[in-house]
């Protein structure tokens, strides 16, 4: 039987909606208090080279700004996710239980989010029971040190801790740099694409998608528009 690991953000529900502005916004009030002077917040070109910088170089905001900043990993992800109500802001697809309670194997929610926030998000669509373990980004540490997706470090240990070689892995997952991270160690990947040209770094040209959607890349076993789809695509992933 295979190990799923699921991303939650843009795989599982659309946080481009509305979840994805309210943490965009979130995050460049909190990176422009922190580069500013202590008394003027940094204007929006110094906040949008930052985070440009940073989740290029890093893979996520959060690591440039511990880095170079000496943020605390806690406080930057309390201020970027707070909303004044999380599950109005919730928009996902009908029929994601009846999936998930249709592939085979144990399945980990595997995602770059808090756990106090990816609780309630999972909580909200009803999918918690379908998950053996939930990783959030507060435990993707490796050696003490903080390494979120596409840490490779991170995934290597998380199938070391499974007891799973990487070939009997399959990672489900909306970002590019993460699906080539997997497929390095030997993961099988599959791609999720129904809410990509919306992310918002790849709307500040953070990274960049292949020429056409349709293109699926090389470390990319599967390519589908929706979790949904995944019991039709099994004998490609065996």
């Amino acid at each position: 039987m295979p190990l799923w690991l699921f991303d939650l953000d843009n795989t599982l529900h659309d946080a481009s909606h509305a979840i994805f502005p309210a943490i965009n916004a979130n995050m460049n009030a909190f990176i422009a208090q922190v580069l500013g002077d202590g008394e003027t917040p940094a204007d929006a070109a110094t906040v949008d080279a930052a985070r440009l910088q940073y989740w290029q170089r890093y893979g996520a905001t959060l690591l440039g700004m511990v880095k170079h900043h000496q943020v605390r990993p806690e406080d930057f992800l309390r201020e970027a996710h707070r909303f004044d109500d999380l599950p109005a802001m919730i928009r996902a697809e009908r029929g994601l239980a009846r999936l998930l309670k249709r592939l085979p194997g144990r399945k980990i929610l595997l995602t770059n989010a808090p756990q106090k926030y990816s609780h309630e998000v999972m909580r909200h669509l009803g999918l918690h029971r379908y998950f053996a373990r939930h990783i959030a980004i507060e435990s993707m540490r490796v050696h003490g040190r903080l390494r979120p997706k596409p840490s490779t470090l991170m995934l290597r240990k998380l199938l070391a801790r499974e007891r799973v070689a990487p070939h009997r892995g399959i990672l489900v997952e909306d970002t590019i740099a993460t699906l080539k991270a997997a497929k390095k160690i030997g993961l099988r990947t599959v791609w999720i694409t129904r809410y990509l040209a919306s992310h918002p770094n790849l709307q500040r040209g953070a990274g960049h998608l292949p020429r056409k959607l349709t293109k699926r890349p090389f470390y990319v076993d599967v390519k589908v528009k929706s979790v949904t789809q995944l019991p039709d695509c099994l004998h490609r992933l065996r």
